[in-house]
């Protein structure tokens, strides 16, 4: 018993001692000093940015922070190290609300910001970076083999027999929630032609029609197009920048902009919370304001983005075709209606899913 006591004693010694260890390291990691206040001064030295990011901008982010860290460099002295995480949207909004402490995120949708705002680590006023938060555009597009070799031209071809479609999994997928936005609109958009009125219910049948042919629904809208890569199915519903960004590096594929289709519009922010309690706010706030100067926004147009910069946009407007009939978010009432409309527990995605 005296033996089973003392060996007890010991393993609580040593976890006491893993764990005060563990508290130094962590404290060690942000380089920054805590005030009489609470509040953590910035870092000194080194400094250490997490990024959080949604996984369609990982090769363009490749690109922009050293570009980023070579101007803070030159105008502070400091050197930066970057911890980047790239995960479907939603996945990595709901990482960072479970505990995540990147300092910056860049994610798909308006609304996954929202969550952050909503769990208390952005601030509600995040949207006076970037153009009204938003850093990057692109358009929903369908991307097909070499030749178009199934005849795609809209999206209403994606209902015909034979024909496998791509799309990602709306759950996870902030892209694939543009791409059901996008399938959805188009469907209200014919309503509207045909009758003079938006028809829910002809859009619900439109979108129904058009996922009787998804092939998978993958995690995210990267790994929805690497299921693409390697040769399943004939056409993918996905950002136009994805299939741009691929042909420029030699695969041959085609994009068709559909007539009706949705503008996409992705955000980045600071993780206030994270960022004051690490001492990175300055960097956090200059690496937004960063993602929308023409040195970065150069980049995210050389992948397929449509810029956000204007200056950026009208020296390469003539990639980027608008297509007669593109409608915005709010065509669709805005995000606070398309989440009940679509994505709530009885929305129609999920009537879809379940064949109601």
């Amino acid at each position: 018993m005296r033996v089973l006591k003392r060996s007890r004693q010991l393993h609580g010694w040593l976890a006491a001692l893993m764990l005060a260890m563990l508290a130094l390291a962590l404290a060690g990691c942000g380089n920054g000093k805590e005030t009489a206040e609470g509040a953590v001064a910035p870092q000194q030295g080194d400094l250490t940015l997490v990024v959080g990011a949604y996984s369609v901008v990982k090769d363009a982010m490749s690109d922009i922070l050293p570009l980023f860290a070579a101007e803070w460099k030159a105008k502070t002295g400091q050197k930066i190290v970057f911890q980047e995480s790239y995960e479907a949207s939603g996945t990595q909004a709901r990482a960072i609300a479970g505990g995540f402490e990147a300092d910056v995120t860049l994610l798909a949708l308006e609304g996954d910001v929202g969550k952050l705002v909503k769990a208390g680590l952005v601030a509600d006023t995040w949207k006076d970076h970037g153009v009204n938060g938003m850093v990057t555009r692109s358009v929903v597009a369908l991307g097909t083999r070499e030749g178009n070799p199934k005849g795609i031209h809209d999206f209403a071809d994606l209902a015909k027999p034979g024909v496998k479609v791509l799309y990602p999994n709306p759950k996870t997928s902030g892209g694939a929630q543009w791409d059901i936005n996008a399938i959805y609109g188009a469907g209200l958009k014919l309503s509207e032609e045909q009758t003079g009125v938006k028809d829910p219910a002809a859009a619900k049948a439109f979108l129904k029609s058009v996922h009787a042919n998804v092939e998978s629904l993958d995690k995210s809208g990267r790994a929805s197009m690497a299921a693409f890569e390697y040769g399943v199915g004939d056409v993918i519903v996905t950002y136009e920048n994805e299939l741009l960004a691929r042909i420029a590096q030699g695969v041959k594929y085609e994009v068709i902009l559909p007539k009706d289709t949705i503008l996409i519009e992705n955000p980045a922010a600071v993780v206030d919370k994270y960022a004051d309690e690490h001492g990175t706010r300055q960097a956090a706030e200059a690496l937004v304001d960063f993602l929308t100067t023409e040195q970065a926004q150069e980049v995210f147009a050389k992948y397929g983005f449509r810029p956000v910069n204007e200056q950026v946009y009208a020296e390469n407007e003539s990639r980027y075709p608008v297509p007669s009939g593109l409608f915005g978010i709010d065509y669709l009432g805005g995000w606070a209606e398309v989440r009940e409309t679509l994505y709530s527990k009885r929305g129609v995605w999920y009537q879809v899913l379940a064949g109601i």
